[in-house]
């Protein structure tokens, strides 16, 4: 018999590790150095570029030079520049490195930390950053949850809670309830939670964009004599269009009074509860049943970093839980978690290092202090934009975002919009900052959300400039 062979090119270690880290590193710190220099996007011939990359499976390698000069001189910089402090569009993350630091030691040692025994001191790690945000939004001791990777994944699991809490095993009449400024990712989590569509009710909301409680009211008594079962009710906190978020206190007697869940979709503004002014607005955040956070957003981490916290734990591991021969023995300390448990995941990295770790380095209070600096921020260029003729505000910022049009004499609202997407794309034509859109009754917005670490009074008075200077080009007064 041959002697089984041998083969260890895969296991790279000491120098040649070492150097492939340094030089990945030097090209990440030249990156980052050159972000404030950067367009604000580049978006030059996306299908010719993405064409241009397509390849066969290599069958053999190469050096990493290379793949370095490739990555960094072509493919990254191609597209929203989402990590510079010029983007103030759709809902900006940050990418903390802080947090690239913690992902390449969770990478690198690769432990499990869904089930509890495979690495109990990796999983308690991650218990506390979950206890911290329960902290942070004023849930008790007893609460509970996971870290996911977004909003969407997040919203999913809390409606299936919700379904499997307060609906029978035939649930087809369960009703949701959600705002006209509800994030698209509420009605997909009740597709494929298997609730048909029209059972998923838009309740219109008022002039600031916050949902109606006397229209919720109406059609929550309207759904029950018509034989329906309303079971879950979403509130807003920091919607992806305006900002705005809902009267949670309102809602939480509603939800009290009409035994629905209550989730609250905090997804972009959540962590804005760490700041005096966040929290006031927030009011009522803490009698949800559950609760979206998105550290990948207000909490400026990277991009897959996103939470669900829930009231009442158990919820969460009846809605998920199973067993298998193959696992090894699930924790009966209520103070213990496998995450498996609570969540659709078995096989998943290790998250809570990369919030872990720049907490631990900073402290909250650094936190604290960069989103009150962006809601000063967004008030700062509401000022500056009311002193711009004929510009409306048609979103006044309730968190860090808000939105505007410029208006004309004699425009008819077709010739407004028209004229706002042209000027839209004259802002950002100068690629210091970059903006998008919305449409808000009918009417084109642009939008300026303000959410970066990297983003500050200088980059701001530089996109303030540019909006002038494409006013002035395109509509002089």
């Amino acid at each position: 018999m041959e002697p089984l062979r041998e083969d260890r090119s895969l296991e790279l270690q000491g120098e040649e590790l070492a150097s492939l880290i340094r030089k990945a590193t030097d090209r990440i710190l030249r990156y980052l150095a050159s972000l404030p220099s950067q367009p604000s996007a580049d978006n030059r011939d996306p299908a010719g570029l993405a064409r241009s990359l397509r390849e066969e499976m290599p069958e053999s390698g190469e050096p990493p030079d290379g793949l370095l000069d490739l990555l960094f001189d072509t493919v990254i910089p191609r597209g929203f520049n989402t990590a510079g402090p010029g983007y103030l569009a759709y809902i900006p993350g940050g990418g903390l490195p802080q947090a690239a630091v913690a992902d390449l030691i969770a990478d690198a040692t690769n432990r499990y930390v869904g089930v509890f025994a495979a690495a109990p001191g990796l999983a308690q790690i991650e218990a506390n950053v979950v206890r911290w945000f329960c902290s942070i939004v004023g849930y008790p001791d007893s609460a509970g949850g996971i870290l996911t990777t977004g909003g969407s994944l997040s919203n999913f699991s809390a409606l299936l809670a919700a379904r499997r809490d307060r609906l029978p095993e035939n649930f087809l009449k369960g009703t949701i309830y959600v705002s006209d400024q509800t994030h698209h990712s509420i009605q997909k989590a009740a597709m494929l939670a298997g609730f048909p569509e029209a059972n998923v009710r838009e309740i219109p909301s008022d002039a600031e964009f916050r949902v109606s409680i006397g229209a919720l009211e109406e059609r929550i008594a309207k759904d029950r004599a018509d034989g329906w079962a309303p079971f879950f009710l979403v509130g807003n906190a920091g919607t992806t269009n305006t900002g705005a978020v809902d009267d949670l206190g309102a809602l939480a007697k509603v939800a009290a009074r009409e035994r629905l869940w209550l989730h609250a979709d905090a997804a972009y503004g959540g962590f804005f509860a760490l700041t005096e002014r966040g929290r006031r607005r927030f009011a009522g955040i803490e009698r949800a049943d559950s609760i979206v956070l998105d550290p990948h957003k207000s909490l400026f981490l990277p991009y897959g970093t996103g939470s669900l916290l829930v009231r009442d734990p158990e919820t969460l591991k009846r809605a998920h839980a199973l067993s298998a021969e193959y696992l090894p023995p699930m924790q009966e300390d209520a103070d213990l978690t496998d995450y498996n448990l609570m969540s659709p995941e078995l096989s998943r990295d290790w998250r809570g290092l990369r919030v872990w770790l720049p907490f631990r380095m900073h402290g909250a209070g650094v936190f604290r202090t960069n989103l009150d600096e962006k809601l000063d921020l967004a008030e700062w260029a509401e000022g500056e934009l009311e002193t711009i003729p004929g510009v409306e505000i048609l979103a006044r910022p309730q968190l860090s975002t808000l939105a505007f049009r410029l208006t004309r004499p004699g425009w008819s609202e077709a010739q407004a919009n028209a004229r706002n997407e042209k000027l839209l794309d004259l802002i950002n034509a100068r690629k210091r900052v970059y903006l998008t859109a919305t449409k808000l009754r009918g009417r084109f917005a642009i939008r300026i959300c303000v959410l970066s670490f990297r983003t500050h009074r200088d980059r701001m008075e530089e996109g303030l400039a540019d909006i002038r200077a494409a006013i002035a080009e395109l509509a002089p007064p």
